[in-house]
């Protein structure tokens, strides 16, 4: 028979006391003063005082167009708005999403862009009158 050259592993070995005096347990008190506690760091939500009134907000930009895709997620969510409703929405927010990104390259793309987001601001609008009328149709 031949023997392996491999080296057998090595083990590590941690020294286990389980009925070690208490007080070689504690932590050593520490000598130095612990630094002062940082100040409280402000709240990350905040509520603003509003009047109640809601404003559309204009597309834009590209943030405006994806809070409409949000919008329209949680209107899918809650059941506001039909799947074939928000899949419209969606399909629409993508393409004025690459429609943005094409006209970095290519500003002659402005009307094109403009009308989609018209058509888009149209969509929402007719989207938002339904769900505000109850037993109004999807």
């Amino acid at each position: 028979m031949r023997h392996s050259q491999r080296e057998k592993p090595q083990q590590l070995e941690l020294p286990f006391a389980p009925f070690a005096p208490r007080a070689a347990l504690a932590p050593p008190t520490p000598t130095v003063a612990p630094p002062p506690a940082p100040p409280p760091r402000p709240a990350f939500l905040r509520v603003i005082q509003g009047g109640g009134e809601r404003t559309r907000e204009p597309l834009t930009s590209r943030d405006s167009v994806v809070r409409v895709l949000v919008e329209a997620g949680a209107d899918l969510l809650l059941r506001r708005i039909s799947p074939e409703r928000a899949e419209a929405i969606e399909r629409d927010v993508n393409e004025i999403l690459d429609i943005f990104d094409r006209v970095d390259a290519t500003p002659g793309l402005m009307p094109v862009l403009r009308r989609k987001l018209d058509a888009l601001e149209a969509l929402m609008g007719e989207t938002r009158d339904r769900r505000r009328r109850p037993g109004s149709a999807r």
